[in-house]
């Protein structure tokens, strides 16, 4: 499949507003629907949130997420669902398992890719790599050098997944551990530029191994307000060219639907991120037509 641009603002901003849920029968019969599922920054949370909380009653838990997502996939089984890092840390759940439960639950979800928060280093390098046995998907990682610890060769900078056809390239980026992370947590972990690497990753994806949909899984932070210079996902963007989707996590940033940035290259990136805790489950649909631009319609779901 020759490479598809994404549609101009005006028209993809149409698509992500306006298809408001509209299935295959909308387009051609040779379209085909792509289904990404997504969270971020669920932080241990097993359990939904007691009918008494104050901000957050009654949302959330696996099993309702389960629920939604064994829906979404009946309805779509090209259907991808992916994590952005921090899966762990936050309920005695992790401190009574260490991320065993987190990890068992996310299998049994048929996760099929997560990358690495700084939260996931909270028991340490060893601590995360004894916990691998239990998670039945892979972790990728391009700015996170681990060669020197026991991560080696258990993290990949980049998976390429195939549904009916359509060549989808995911790669992680992991947010600046000195400063946030205790040295002794995460040893000798060497950070890169996410910025550097995701220009060379994506630039792999997209013209060295053909893919259709260049995925970014980013744990860098959605955007820092009061340091505008800082890597974050709205500045990786713009300065990308090969990017299609970017999904966020480390700033627990809630978007009711995906933000369109512009590219180095002037063309439309969407960014996502569902704010924390599993309380949303983000949904992005991609809609491939053969001589037709790709188009989107992305939404932010209530568990």
């Amino acid at each position: 499949m020759k490479r598809r641009q994404f549609i101009q603002q005006s028209t993809a901003a149409t698509a992500l507003l306006g298809l408001g849920g509209l299935g295959l029968q909308s387009f051609g019969p040779e379209t085909k629907k792509i289904t990404i599922l997504h969270t971020n920054d669920v932080h241990s949370h097993i359990d939904p949130f007691g009918p008494d909380h104050e901000r957050n009653a009654n949302k959330g838990g696996v099993a309702r997420r389960a629920t939604l997502v064994e829906s979404i996939r009946k309805e779509n089984p090209n259907t991808l669902l992916l994590d952005a890092g921090d899966i762990f840390q936050g309920t005695p759940y992790f401190n009574y398992y260490g991320g065993e439960l987190e990890f068992k639950l996310m299998s049994m979800l048929d996760y099929d890719l997560a990358t690495i928060g700084n939260h996931d280093f909270d028991n340490g390098i060893d601590g995360l790599y004894a916990q691998l046995p239990h998670a039945k998907f892979e972790f990728v990682s391009a700015n996170y050098d681990f060669s020197n610890t026991v991560m080696d060769t258990h993290v990949k900078p980049y998976k390429i997944l195939v549904k009916d056809g359509i060549k989808i390239g995911v790669f992680g980026l992991g947010v600046q551990l000195e400063g946030l992370v205790d040295k002794n947590m995460y040893k000798e972990t060497v950070y890169q530029n996410p910025i550097e690497v995701a220009q060379d990753m994506s630039r792999i994806l997209r013209e060295e191994q053909k893919c259709d949909l260049v995925i970014c899984l980013s744990h860098i932070g959605y955007y820092y307000r009061n340091r505008p210079e800082r890597v974050s996902d709205l500045n990786l963007a713009r300065a990308t060219k090969d990017i299609d989707l970017i999904i966020g996590g480390h700033t627990h940033t809630f978007l009711p639907k995906p933000t369109i940035e512009k590219n180095s290259a002037g063309k439309n990136v969407l960014i996502n991120q569902v704010g924390a805790y599993g309380l949303y489950l983000g949904k992005i649909d991609f809609y491939f037509e053969p001589g037709e631009p790709v188009k989107s319609d992305g939404a932010s779901i209530i568990v």
